[in-house]
């Protein structure tokens, strides 16, 4: 029976942070096997225009973007696996397993990079029109919405956030919240209030958001939560700010993770509790959850990775220069 291999680094994970964790290791010669699961590059897939990107000048669309990160990790010898890991048995220090059904892959080290995906409301209308006037980022899209009419559903910081600055750029600004009482802090509310083109409107819950002759929204179906009664406000854009759910479930019961299901690192690092396996990008990030970010977490992660496969710490500047630095890693007896 041939031998198999162990894997000196699996990346699970294909959006922003997983491929720059691979283009990272892989420009260190230590050959990433990546998992990038069926719907690989993350949210940045169902996402239209990306302007705030560093390097874009003319901004570019979220799915060539992934697939521009994608193929440069692969010219530096990334491996991928388009498919969803099913389960993963994760050790201290030793030697940590991914499974696809049966199939069983061994490596040294792990990167989690599986991301975060936004709550939905589940109403008629709200994937249909992803793109199209629905967005679930206002600082990814607000600005397209440049002196018109928006609406921002939600009762917490995030949907204070997102109010605060779509105002910048809209009209008039209508925030929906299901309840009189918001969940926001009173510092965030306040700061809301005090934009003049913010008007907030309780307690209504979404129930449709109702396309135009354009097929772009041009209406929200509101229902009064106290009398049931249902009206339709117009709007060009609505964002649906309800908050995030960390893609952590595969990982959830062998890695410590907060009371909202974040994987927790050690301060500056994207070391887990774990020995050999670090998270990055959406996975545990709750503030920012923007793709630089989590391009930058995904860095980290990869050099964390090196450093723990070797004896001295990575050299960050070997990583700017063409081809990277060779490393050396003592090979490991198949089990």
């Amino acid at each position: 029976m041939a031998e198999k291999k162990t894997e000196n680094v699996i990346i699970i994970g294909g959006g922003p942070a997983g491929y720059t964790a691979a283009l990272y290791t892989a420009r260190a010669n230590l050959e990433p096997l990546v998992f990038e699961g069926f719907q690989w590059g993350g949210q940045l897939q169902n996402t239209t225009d990306v302007e705030n990107y560093p390097g874009f000048a003319d901004g570019i669309m979220g799915p060539e973007m992934m697939s521009v990160f994608r193929s440069q990790a692969e010219r530096f010898g990334t491996r991928f696996v388009t498919d969803d890991v099913d389960r993963v048995e994760l050790t201290d220090g030793g030697h940590h397993k991914v499974f696809l059904g049966d199939e069983e892959y061994e490596a040294r080290a792990v990167i989690l990079a599986m991301g975060a995906e936004p709550r939905r409301l589940g109403i008629p209308g709200e994937m249909e029109l992803g793109g199209r006037g629905v967005s679930t980022c206002g600082v990814c899209d607000g600005a397209f919405f440049k002196d018109q009419d928006v609406m921002v559903i939600g009762g917490g910081d995030s949907a204070m956030e997102d109010s605060i600055f779509i105002s910048k750029y809209a009209k008039d600004l209508t925030s929906v919240h299901r309840r009189d009482d918001y969940r926001a802090s009173k510092i965030m509310l306040d700061r809301a209030r005090e934009q003049d083109n913010i008007d907030f409107k309780t307690p209504y819950v979404p129930e449709e958001f109702i396309a135009g002759e354009d097929g772009r929204l041009a209406k929200v179906r509101l229902r009064n939560a106290d009398t049931g009664e249902t009206e339709d406000v117009e709007a060009d854009g609505a964002f649906v700010a309800i908050g995030h759910i960390p893609r952590s479930e595969l990982v959830v019961d062998q890695v410590d993770t907060d009371e909202n299901g974040y994987v927790l690192t050690q301060a500056g690092t994207t070391r887990t509790n774990r020995e050999g396996v670090f998270a990055v990008g959406d996975l545990v990030d709750h503030t920012y959850r923007q793709a630089v970010t989590a391009a930058g977490t995904g860095c980290m992660g990869a050099l964390d990775a090196e450093w723990y496969l070797r004896d001295t710490p990575p050299s960050p500047e070997a990583h700017w220069q063409r081809g990277g630095e060779a490393i050396e890693i003592a090979p490991t007896p198949s089990t």
